[in-house]
């Protein structure tokens, strides 16, 4: 159980300088946890755990993506080798889709949920009516854990069947709901169509999909307050929103980084890139783990309090693999071109459809926006040797792209 004040623990409010030095003096072991594993143990076979204590370090280490999990667990029934604790030990194992398994191990608050839950007013002796689904994936216990923890009661309502919601939120009078927020929307109008009482429901912490400023006006104006969540079924809680609604806290559980899509390098903070997470986790210990989301850094701390980074929140998809002449086309490619050439800053793959026939324009930011026809020669070069397609190459000024976090975008329309 957690106090009552507006911080969960103390670790909220350390210092930045506190919290690295601290999280990095626990790293080394989480690395040799890791790499004790089969998965791991061929991933960071050559990384000496000991030597990663900074973030510098940290990022010398390969990526694993999750992109990748589903034909390793194939290979490697049912978790790829990369738990730490035998699948028969843990408490719960889940299916999401691709399929793709996840662990829950027996810890209280596993998935680390009860923070975000704070954050959002949830107190001790608080009823909770939790409209996550609990069938094979594992948001329902995601949230029935972390209420567990803070002291709260659970009403498991799972998704679907609305009246018999509406029913058990007027008879039972929880204070706070959990789940979806187009499925809180539902319930709510549900409850007008029966004229059943609901108003006991006064805070949520909706996750899963998108909050659109709109719909949480319209909860809010309902006596609802409701904040939202970022998590995953392999991380658990990654960041989450409080009262103050400046961009999403992240968790003191993990190491995020926002790496350039399709690399193992960290962009400047304010880039959009992807989300790459390193957790805690002694069941699961994922080093450098690709979420596929992006996202990006914020400057400076919540005004609420809290001293972690910010981020801005789900932001789309960093996968951006395409199809061009019938050959796919990934953002590593992308990369490796550019590293070939230190002199381009960032760069774009445009792919269109001109005259009926795929066409590909690398972009490229350099110093001078007119560029070096000998460099573009050179990149062009570079592009067809390493995606065995050809390309234009266009030069634009520092910051002549979009910061989207986009590495390959596709116009070609086909209607």
């Amino acid at each position: 159980m957690r106090a009552a004040g507006p911080f969960y623990d103390d670790l909220e409010t350390r210092t930045p300088e506190r919290r690295a030095r601290e999280q990095f003096a626990a790293l080394p072991a989480q690395i040799a946890r890791a790499k004790a594993t089969q998965g791991f143990g061929r991933i960071l076979k050559d990384i000496d755990p000991t030597q990663v204590t900074d973030r510098a370090a940290l990022a010398k280490l390969p990526v694993t993506r999750k992109s990748g999990l589903i034909a390793a667990q194939r290979e490697s029934p049912p978790f790829a080798g990369l738990t730490a604790t035998a699948p028969g030990d843990l408490g719960r194992i889940y299916m999401s889709p691709g399929p793709i398994f996840d662990p829950e191990g027996r810890r209280a608050d596993f998935w680390r949920l009860a923070r975000a839950l704070h954050a959002a007013g949830f107190r001790r002796g608080d009823i909770v009516h939790n409209c996550f689904a609990y069938h094979l994936t594992p948001a329902g216990s995601m949230a029935e854990m972390g209420a567990h923890a803070l002291g709260c009661a659970v009403v498991p309502g799972g998704v679907g069947n609305t009246e018999s919601q509406v029913q058990a939120i007027a008879g039972i009078r929880p204070q706070g709901y959990t789940g979806t927020p187009s499925f809180l929307k539902i319930i709510l109008d549900k409850a007008v169509e029966m004229q059943a009482d609901v108003s006991s429901l006064k805070r949520a912490l909706v996750s899963a999909e998108a909050l659109p400023a709109p719909l949480r006006a319209e909860l809010n104006g309902r006596g609802v307050a409701t904040l939202q969540c970022y998590a995953s079924a392999d991380l658990g809680l990654i960041a989450y929103e409080s009262p103050a609604q400046q961009g999403m806290i992240v968790d003191e559980g993990i190491i995020l980084e926002i790496l350039r899509p399709g690399t193992g390098d960290p962009v400047p903070e304010g880039e959009v890139g992807e989300v790459v997470v390193t957790t805690f986790n002694p069941d699961y210990p994922l080093i450098r783990f690709a979420t596929g989301d992006l996202s990006a850094v914020l400057p400076g701390p919540s005004p609420c309090g809290r001293t972690n980074l910010r981020i801005k929140g789900w932001m789309g998809r960093a996968d951006q693999t395409t199809k061009v002449r019938g050959l796919f086309v990934h953002p590593e490619q992308v990369a490796d071109v550019l590293r070939r050439h230190p002199q381009v800053r960032k760069a774009r793959l445009l792919v269109d459809r001109v005259d009926d026939k795929d066409e590909m324009t690398l972009r490229c930011e350099t110093a001078a926006a007119s560029g070096d026809p000998a460099l573009a020669t050179a990149i062009a070069e570079s592009l067809l040797a390493l995606c065995k397609l050809r390309g234009r190459v266009e030069f634009v000024a520092p910051g002549g792209l979009p910061n989207d976090g986009k590495v390959i975008e596709d116009l070609r329309k086909y209607d």
